[in-house]
């Protein structure tokens, strides 16, 4: 071997080194994506034609986890100020072991006030980097059978009769349908729907109804219409008006406002039939199994729900549906630069990827 040859080797194997060295420390990217949405999405809340979501990616030992955050305005939080809430703890992510993610994210939860959102960004992604570390599903580190994954409902915003009559007809590959009313158009919404299909309807009034004589007589009415249950009809602070609603109506009654995290089980119990857990809106995956088990052993039905998100969330949670009675896990399907490929819906099944962590892959 000539001096030339032996540097040459020599450069070769450093560069082979720096790289194998650059790929196992510990990487961590936080970025605001825009999505685009199919249809103006319209509730109570809010009109929209696209949502800012935050993305994190945790990379260490070749490995990278995904994870996604979809803030919203209703719990005074935004795609920049998760993002500024993950930066805040860029330094205790790099240096922990992942392995020991309840340890971390104890400490990321003491350390961000709020910011659920964010938070949930990062429990995704940690979750997804110790799955595919483990060689698993998500949803077997919970001992769960994808084949007990539940139908998702698909949601139809508010709009104008004609065009919510053109939704619904979109949505002809979906047996369940949910309708988000909650303003003064409630019944020729409902009429529009049901003018064209007459498929089980799940309606949300996402905390519209103000009054709780008018919560009564629209509950009722939309008990005759083939609803199934009704979606958070008061302000999440009107607990004991709820309380008195409930007892006067036959159709179940759902928390989702009302119901953000695991301490708040207790407070609706008495008042709601079951609740909507969000990964958004209590910090990720596992303070949604938290919920989940909180509900259930207070004999409470449970549902998952979502944001408008990508399939990065999505999936995240449908991870988790095999344990819930129904699902509504449909953001990714309201938009259209989905960035990711996940969970599938086949006939309104909820279909879970068999590959380690979330099973995610990058869309063509």
């Amino acid at each position: 071997m000539n001096r030339r040859t032996f540097f040459q080797g020599a450069a070769a194997g450093m560069a082979v080194r720096n790289a194998a060295r650059a790929a196992a420390s510990p990487g961590l990217d936080a970025k605001i994506v825009r999505l685009n949405l199919l249809h103006t999405w319209t509730t109570t809340m809010s009109a929209s034609q696209y949502r800012d979501t935050l993305y994190v990616a945790f990379s260490r030992d070749g490995i990278t986890g995904h994870g996604e955050g979809a803030p919203i305005v209703r719990y005074k939080e935004d795609a920049e100020s998760a993002r500024k809430a993950v930066e805040s703890v860029r330094e205790l992510l790099l240096s922990s072991n992942p392995m020991r993610f309840s340890k971390t994210l104890a400490e990321v939860f003491q350390r961000i006030p709020g910011e659920w959102a964010g938070k949930a960004s990062i429990d995704i992604a940690l979750m997804d980097w110790v799955t595919q570390r483990l060689g698993i599903p998500l949803y077997e580190y919970f001992g769960l059978d994808p084949a007990d994954a539940p139908v998702t409902t698909f949601s139809i915003g508010i709009d104008t009769p004609e065009i919510t009559k053109q939704k619904t007809l979109e949505a002809a590959d979906y047996p369940i349908l949910k309708v988000k009313v909650g303003l003064s158009t409630d019944e020729p919404t409902i009429e529009a729907v049901r003018s064209v299909t007459k498929k089980p309807l799940r309606v949300d009034a996402n905390e519209g109804w103000t009054d709780k004589e008018e919560a009564v007589r629209k509950i009722n009415w939309l008990e005759t219409q083939g609803v199934e249950f009704i979606e958070q009809p008061m302000p999440a602070a009107m607990i004991e008006e709820t309380r008195w609603v409930r007892s006067r109506v036959h159709l179940p009654i759902i928390a989702d406002e009302a119901c953000e995290r695991p301490a708040d089980i207790v407070k609706v119990k008495d008042a709601y039939d079951g609740v909507n857990i969000k990964l958004d809106k209590c910090g990720g995956v596992l303070q949604a199994f938290r919920v989940i088990q909180m509900a259930k052993a207070l004999g409470m039905r449970t549902m998952l729900g979502c944001m408008v998100s990508s399939s990065v969330s999505v999936t995240a949670a449908a991870h988790l549906s095999p344990l819930v009675d129904y699902a509504d896990l449909d953001g990714n399907l309201l938009i259209s630069n989905d960035p990711y490929r996940g969970v599938r819906v086949v006939k309104g099944k909820l279909t879970l990827p068999d590959k380690p962590g979330l099973g995610l892959t990058a869309a063509a």
